[in-house]
């Protein structure tokens, strides 16, 4: 934002205008909730650390991997995106890798796709490396016959599509509660934040972060038995972490507070 007093066109993203109204991405802090589908597996350790920038390595577990299929609600501080309830509306799907940042355990997002612009502007203003898709996952129901329980037998499904061809399937069948969330989504997320190079003559700035996250709430996490198929109909990279072995799939809400991100190095 522009200082105090300067006078032309401002606003915290593009596009820029007299009052900063225009701008498609309000400030920080954003607040999400959302219905988490999620299911961890094991890639090739060595497909995952090509995948990982020399900060980082691949911590205690290597291999460790999840897909995450989401469900999101979101909105600012002032929470007027409430009453346009189509602006605060996304699917998302994420593939999340294990690592560690000196000796520290995080999550690091190789792929990640959502169904909206702002979610995407917002997902390359932090790093992460967000694309287009057609996500789409089972919500869970109260009353009737057309949907899961989040129950014993409760059978959830999640799909992304890109460009009309399937890239993600995952099942989970719950089998009962966890004794707490999953690894994967309770450490700290590491991106990489990076704007292509344009002006001749300068480096392509590069800057690895850290998001910081307040107000963390996860509903009971029910888990069970899971499938998990990734096609290679992304890019040529991405059947790099197709699943050597399918672990447990996990069911939950889950809340937070997106406030900034924090230099690593």
């Amino acid at each position: 934002m522009p200082a105090p007093g300067e006078t032309g066109p401002r606003g915290y993203s593009l596009p820029l205008s007299p009052t900063g109204a225009a701008a498609m991405l309000t400030p920080p802090p954003w607040h999400f909730s959302g219905e988490i589908v999620m299911v961890d597996y094991r890639a090739d350790p060595r497909a995952v650390r090509r995948f990982l920038p020399s900060e980082l390595d691949p911590g205690p577990d290597p291999g460790a991997a999840a897909a995450v299929f989401a469900d999101w609600q979101w909105c600012s501080d002032s929470g007027a995106e409430q009453a346009d309830p189509g602006s605060c509306r996304f699917g998302e799907f994420l593939i999340l890798l294990g690592c560690a940042y000196r000796g520290r355990p995080m999550a690091r997002c190789a792929y990640a796709w959502v169904d909206s612009a702002v979610p995407m502007l917002r997902g390359w203003v932090q790093g992460m490396p967000k694309q287009f898709g057609e996500i789409a996952q089972s919500r869970p129901v109260a009353v009737g016959r057309a949907g899961p329980r989040v129950a014993e037998r409760g059978r959830f499904h999640g799909a992304l599509s890109v460009r009309g061809r399937r890239v993600a399937e995952a099942t989970v069948t719950l089998a009962g509660r966890a004794a707490g969330p999953p690894a994967l989504h309770t450490v700290p997320l590491v991106h990489t934040r990076t704007f292509p190079g344009w002006i001749r003559d300068h480096p392509e700035p590069r800057q690895l972060v850290c998001s910081e996250v307040t107000d963390v709430e996860f509903s009971e996490v029910w888990t069970g038995a899971a499938t998990l198929r990734l096609s290679d109909a992304a890019d040529a990279d991405f059947p790099l972490l197709a699943p050597l072995e399918v672990g447990d799939g996990h069911v939950f809400s889950y809340a937070e507070t997106l406030c900034a991100g924090r230099l690593l190095r």
